[in-house]
């Protein structure tokens, strides 16, 4: 039995998932986000991310996952909100690593890849395939379920790892 926690980082919100898996089979544990809101809008960015390491722990602490997950920052169009993510997936990872918790990053095409089928999938395809999926009877929220979908990717990722170690993955010809 492996615990996942997949992570969606986002400097405003931050989405988290947490799955368990035994054998082939994946269970959903949790999901939420981790919303930094300032009342005026002006809150430093050090008091942001401080919030963000704040939940991330707490949600360690509560489900001691075994192995952490998070989305790789990818360039977007305007420079100073990629930077503001790469800090919030910094914080992340520092989490889990005070935690001493090994971090597997993965992009977004191979998340949306693992979890549909196709790296063009779009937030509703992912948290249909989510909901279908963990067996959910409700749709997570759209950051909670991209959380979730890092976790899946981990845990497909891992399974094919595990399974090309043995031998399996790999056809022989004579």
């Amino acid at each position: 039995m492996t615990v996942i926690l997949g992570i969606d980082p986002g400097s405003r919100t931050t989405g988290y998932g947490v799955i368990r898996v035994e054998g082939q089979k994946q269970f959903y544990l949790d999901s939420g986000c981790i919303r930094v809101v300032a009342p005026n809008k002006s809150m430093p960015l050090a008091e942001r991310l401080r919030i963000i390491f704040d939940g991330i722990s707490n949600v360690i602490s509560d489900f001691h996952p075994d192995e952490v997950a998070i989305e790789q920052v990818f360039m977007a169009r305007n420079a100073d909100s990629a930077l503001k993510l790469g800090q919030a997936r910094g914080v992340a990872m520092v989490a889990a690593s005070v935690h001493a918790i090994e971090v597997a990053e993965y992009s977004a095409l191979q998340i949306k890849k693992s979890v549909v089928g196709t790296g063009r999938a779009d937030k509703s395809q992912v948290q249909h395939m989510v909901k279908s999926i963990l067996r959910l009877s409700g749709t997570p929220q759209a950051d909670a379920a991209d959380a979730l979908a890092v976790a899946l990717c981990h845990a497909n990722t891992r399974s094919s790892l595990a399974a090309f170690a043995r031998g399996g993955a790999v056809e022989r010809r004579r």
